[in-house]
């Protein structure tokens, strides 16, 4: 069995282009840190090292289950997508150059610490990279948050985040932190920009 996120976890990845409040369980991430603009190469580099990671942890697993090295029955999985926590530590005004970022993807709860590692010795002789080093291996547990499906460009969330903000508002809840999760369930470089679509979420109490 191909275990596909798209389909077997439709309550944490089925996001509507309304508010709605949703329980987000442990998981599992591989993730690096960043700071100053996205769209500046650095930012590139990082996630091309976070994806070609991603894939030889895929590849690590797909080829061991072959094998016939897990009790799970499933013997592959679908990378899942590109995420970002995002941070503005300087002003209340949007300012990409003092952002403050941790993009990540994800791994199923059966990926251990010992195959990333094992991967990641593989992909740094086939990609060498030194961002690799950078990566590391995490849970992390956003609880209660307020979730919004945005359908456009990044420049144009706003709107979608005053949905939520309504949303919190109405329910008596306010936000926890100071930063906020988005997943993208599209390739920005492959689609237009009026057809991107991302999950935007804010945890709350």
């Amino acid at each position: 069995m191909k275990y596909e996120w798209k389909k077997q976890e439709k309550n944490l990845y089925g996001a509507k282009p309304m508010p709605a409040l949703i329980t987000v369980p442990m998981q599992s991430y591989i993730m690096i840190d960043g700071k100053e603009n996205p769209n500046d190469e650095d930012f590139s580099n990082r996630v091309a090292a976070l994806c070609a990671l991603a894939y030889a942890i895929k590849m690590g697993y797909k080829s061991a289950a072959t094998k016939g090295d897990t009790t799970l029955g499933i013997h592959d999985f679908a990378v899942y997508p590109l995420e970002g926590i995002w941070k503005q530590v300087q002003s209340d005004e949007l300012v990409k150059e003092e952002l403050e970022y941790t993009i990540m993807i994800r791994q199923p709860d059966f990926i251990t610490e010992s195959i990333v590692c094992a991967a990641l010795e593989i992909v740094k002789k086939k990609k060498p990279n030194p961002l690799y080093e950078n990566i590391r291996f995490d849970t992390m547990q956003d609880g209660k948050c307020i979730e919004i499906l945005h359908i456009g460009a990044f420049d144009d969330e706003p709107a979608s985040f005053e949905k939520i903000a309504q949303l919190a508002v109405k329910n008596g809840l306010k936000r926890d932190e100071s930063y906020h999760r988005e997943i993208y369930l599209n390739n920005a470089n492959r689609v237009e920009k009026s057809k991107l679509k991302t999950i935007l979420r804010f945890s709350v109490k």
